[in-house]
């Protein structure tokens, strides 16, 4: 089952040249979850990886720069002929918002639902829930956490047909939780195995909720607005450092930091640096910018690059290259 994060916008506050404004696009499956959808999201999506049929957006906060991209692409999906339901969470005041702007987008072909989150309080889906973090930023603001149910054990089909079972549909039996002729599926089927956790802290201080829920998570996005040199304006904005982000990433033993929402005045590569010099396994995404999320036992996380991606249509290994257009600028080094 895949599971990737697609940063579709990395830039805090405002665009720059080479960033857009807040938009996460986890891709599970066939599930496409939006995290925010700044400016100019649908556009930022077309130039990439196409204007999926997002099947659930979660808006962390109310800053303008986090939400404003959204009734535009609300439209847009009407005027593709959208049929299916479309449910939109976010934090109390949720309803409130986007209910006085609605008449930006008018009426739709499909429904859409606005639902309010409490912390805590799981969105149930097939195979995980997706879970809100009440994080420390200005007004009511949320972080997210993608949690997978467990895994079934590995299945040992040479022991089992040691001790007797034979090749066919008494394995499934078996993997099903029967005893099948005296052999108990605990003798042949492994340790239940967790599944993948990915952790969006949103606009945040460095807060507990987002360190708990990241403990030992496969991937932290975490907010990184300012350098070292700005932490007490990061404290009066309530945002977070690249060094502060990467400290908690350190406590909690996460797999993979990637910093995110970053202000136009720091190039990628200054963040990075302060970030490693605590926490080595740190990337910078830029825009369209993939991290794809192996299960562990298929190695770690691994931030790819849209230049090296075979989505990207400028790709040797996209079969509609070269008609596609050139890769964005690389990310200016310091």
């Amino acid at each position: 089952m895949e599971l990737s994060i697609f940063f579709a916008g990395t830039a805090g506050s405002v665009p720059s040249a080479r960033r857009g404004l807040p938009a996460t696009l986890i891709r599970r499956g066939g599930d496409r979850i939006l995290e925010d959808c700044g400016e100019g999201t649908q556009r930022q999506l077309l130039r990439s990886v196409g204007l999926a049929d997002v099947t659930d957006v979660f808006l962390t906060h109310f800053h303008a720069d986090h939400w404003l991209g959204l009734p535009g692409m609300l439209k847009s999906f009407d005027l593709r002929d959208r049929d299916r339901p479309l449910a939109i969470y976010g934090p109390p005041g949720t309803k409130k918002l986007l209910n006085a702007v609605k008449f930006v987008w008018g009426g739709t072909g499909y429904d859409i639902e606005l639902i309010e989150l409490e912390p805590g309080e799981p969105v149930l889906r097939d195979g995980y829930e997706i879970a809100p973090l009440a994080v420390r930023h200005r007004g009511a603001a949320y972080g997210y956490e993608l949690v997978e149910d467990d895994r079934p054990g590995r299945f040992d089909a040479q022991l089992a047909q040691r001790l007797g079972v034979a090749f066919g549909p008494d394995f499934g039996r078996l993997q099903r939780g029967e005893t099948v002729n005296g052999v108990a599926p605990e003798q042949v089927i492994g340790e239940t195995r967790p599944g993948r956790r990915v952790v969006l802290s949103g606009d945040t201080r460095p807060c507990d909720a987002v360190a708990e829920a990241a403990y030992r998570a496969d991937v932290l996005v975490h907010e990184a607005t300012f350098a070292t040199e700005d932490a007490e304006r990061a404290r009066d904005t309530q945002h977070s450092t690249a060094a502060e982000a990467a400290a908690l990433a350190r406590d909690a033993e996460v797999g993979l930091l990637a910093l995110t929402h970053l202000s136009a005045r720091y190039p990628g590569g200054l963040l990075r640096d302060e970030a490693r010099a605590i926490f080595p396994r740190c990337e910078v995404p830029r825009d369209f910018d993939t991290i794809e999320v192996p299960f562990a036992e298929k190695g770690l996380p691994e931030l790819i690059r849209w230049q090296a991606n075979p989505a990207n249509p400028s790709n040797p290994a996209n079969p509609t290259h070269p008609a596609g257009p050139a890769p964005l600028p690389a990310e200016a080094k310091p």
